[in-house]
């Protein structure tokens, strides 16, 4: 098999998630992506820290199958490091705001100055070209400022996701971005500067709802994990544990009415449609939770399995990771670190999509600090001498 980005070049800027995680998609379908860090280690290295040295889980997770440098290019010495390394580079990946992309020289006209065909991906929170577009902000803003957080949660009390959907949903379409100017720039010799934003991503997830709020203005509130547009679908305590059940659709409403002995409700108007099923919701979900009290989790489990109604359990993160079925598909890839003792590394992610043909996936753990520094300067040309003076300045 072959990788479909193998001979691309990246340089990766990014910090926590949005941008470094764009960069991760792309090493796995075989780009070089060198991560491009401060002298002491940039402040997502220390996130959420599993090791001796403190590097942390989130850390990588973002930034394996990269390479890794440290560098300071607000010094001059730096600034002539990133443009010979720019020259070497087909793309720039950064989520810093524009102001401190020109003092480092990342803005696009700087890049282009240095390399025409470059491509550029940036994240920022709010996009460019709007009153908010110099604030900054993290993945929970994109979520109040969308509607997420005010329709999540118990009524009166906005949840935000633990999960951060909107910096790997950011990431995911500046991916996408980066893949179609690689595209462009292979039909027309062009370079691209390719723009996501946090709470354009957010708006994207949650445009049905705000779609239906601009049409009819329902002026929904929460109704914790109830859906409103379809039922019965909720959470429920068993006798031992949770589920999450979700019908949605006729047949598999008809489906939930027989396993509960329920078929009048086939014929109650209050029921007809799924969205009849969301508006009278909470009167499903309570003849629901009465079914699942009596049940412990693996024999409500198999009784909707066997009725073909989609149920899990509510897992907690070990519960995740001893699932016979994760395991199985190998959705984690157990990765050696140094500091880890040895055979129980860091259990990060492989791609989320996989191909036919394609080489893709995780293939190198995440970069030490520094760990290639040298390496990539001998190839810019730089002595041993040159990058000794280079580390006592604090360059690199």
């Amino acid at each position: 098999m072959t990788a479909v980005l193998e001979g691309v070049r990246v340089l990766d800027f990014g910090r926590y998630i949005a941008g470094p995680w764009c960069g991760a998609v792309l090493a796995d379908l075989g780009a070089e992506v060198i991560r491009i860090e401060k002298v002491s280690g940039s402040e997502d290295r220390f996130l959420m820290p599993i090791t001796p040295q403190e590097d942390g889980a989130s850390y990588m997770q973002m930034n394996r199958n990269k390479l890794g440098m440290t560098l300071n290019p607000m010094r001059d010495e730096g600034r002539e490091i990133v443009r010979k390394l720019v020259a070497t580079a087909d793309v720039v990946v950064a989520n810093l705001p524009p102001p401190g992309l020109k003092a480092m020289g990342l803005d696009y006209e700087s890049l282009k100055a240095v390399k025409p065909d470059i491509i550029l991906t940036t994240v920022t929170a709010f996009g460019t070209g709007g009153p908010s577009s110099d604030r900054v902000g993290f993945d929970g803003v994109a979520q109040a400022l969308s509607g997420a957080m005010y329709l999540s949660g118990p009524p009166g009390h906005p949840t935000k996701t633990i999960a951060n959907f909107v910096d790997f949903g950011t990431a995911l379409s500046s991916a996408i971005g980066t893949l179609a100017a690689l595209m462009h720039r292979k039909q027309t010799g062009e370079g691209q500067h390719v723009e996501g934003s946090l709470l354009g991503t957010s708006i994207a997830f949650m445009a049905a709802n705000l779609i239906e709020q601009s049409a009819i203005q329902v002026n929904r509130i929460s109704s914790w994990n109830r859906s409103q547009g379809s039922g019965p679908a909720d959470t429920f305590a068993t006798r031992d544990g949770w589920i999450l059940v979700q019908c949605v659709g006729g047949p598999l409403f008809r489906r939930w009415c027989e396993l509960m002995g329920e078929e009048a409700l086939l014929d109650d108007p209050r029921f007809a449609t799924d969205q009849a099923r969301g508006d009278n919701g909470e009167e499903l979900s309570e003849r629901m939770a009465a079914w699942c009290a009596e049940r412990t989790n693996e024999e409500a489990l198999r009784e909707l399995d066997e009725a073909r109604i989609p149920a899990g359990e509510v897992y907690s993160p070990q519960q995740a990771l001893d699932d016979a079925h994760i395991q199985a598909m190998g959705f984690l890839k157990n990765v050696d670190y140094p500091g880890l003792p040895e055979g129980k590394g860091a259990f990060v992610s492989d791609t989320p999509v996989r191909f036919s043909t394609i080489k893709s996936g995780v293939h190198r753990r995440a970069p030490t600090l520094g760990e290639h520094t040298d390496a990539i300067l001998k190839e810019l040309g730089y002595s041993e001498t040159d990058i000794a003076g280079l580390r006592e300045q604090r360059v690199v």
